[in-house]
């Protein structure tokens, strides 16, 4: 297990190499009228998208999406005309892919409007598509611990599906283990997709959770000893007890000297 999540780390670490998420990008946005097409999107959140950034949401192109990776990312992102558009914007998060290449971002209606100077948000909405700048910013979700959820899939005793919840900072998950409290003997979570990862091996018991959690070039774990009660249920939340907040520290190249002003 130890040889897979090393290799498993290094091709991770390896691909974010290639392109820095928080370098100023320009491209285009466009917008859905109902948040509900975003929050049942690729990254699985359904309703529980709906407590993200007051339901400021966003589906990246592929590169931003990550295969599921980048569930759960924020970007800053403001439109460029300034009669319509304040200079700070707003920040968004990845709950879908967008798979439409005309556009790195399909908003929330709310997310759109929130983009605009006062009063302007109408106008902003009849535009449609708007020019953008956008960096990738930390998550913050006012003290909320890393949660989990049981999801509807799960089939016990075997297959057990989770999603990850408030995942915070600026960071990506690449692995995941499960085990039992106060056992050594973990089981390999697999990503089934977006932000649900999935187990047909899952220890019987209160389990505890292990996560490769990568932050720019850098990984670490992350422990939560207990994470799952011995009573779970389908469909239970659970307060990891832990929180992820870090904070990419290294340069980013060229764009090192960008500023957001």
């Amino acid at each position: 297990m130890g040889f897979f999540y090393l290799f498993f780390l290094f091709i991770s670490i390896s691909s974010t190499t290639n392109a820095c998420d928080r370098c100023l990008h320009q491209s285009k946005a466009a917008f859905f009228s109902k948040a509900s097409s975003l929050s049942s999107g690729a990254c699985g959140y359904g309703s529980s998208a709906a407590s993200f950034y007051g339901s400021h949401l966003a589906a990246a192109v592929p590169n931003l999406y990550k295969s599921g990776s980048g569930c759960g990312a924020c970007f800053q992102v403001r439109c460029l005309d300034s009669k319509l558009c304040s200079k700070t914007g707003t920040q968004v998060i990845v709950t879908d892919e967008n798979k439409n290449n005309e556009t790195d971002f399909v908003l929330s209606g709310r997310a759109f409007m929130a983009m605009a100077n006062k009063d302007m948000g109408k106008n902003l909405l009849k535009l449609g598509v708007a020019n953008v700048e956008y960096r990738r910013v930390p998550c913050d979700f006012k003290g909320k611990n890393f949660t989990v959820r049981v999801e509807e899939s799960t089939q016990k005793p075997n297959y057990l599906a989770l999603k990850f919840l408030y995942q915070g900072g600026q960071t990506e998950i690449v692995g995941a283990d499960i085990a039992q409290v106060g056992s050594s003997s973990w089981t390999y979570l697999t990503r089934n997709y977006g932000a649900v990862w999935d187990t047909s091996r899952a220890p019987a018991g209160a389990l505890q959770l292990r996560l490769v959690v990568t932050s720019g070039y850098d990984g670490k774990w992350i422990w939560a000893k207990s994470v799952l009660p011995a009573d779970w249920k389908i469909g239970g939340v659970y307060d990891s007890g832990v929180q992820i907040d870090d904070v990419a520290q290294e340069g980013c190249g060229e764009c090192d000297e960008q500023i957001w002003n």
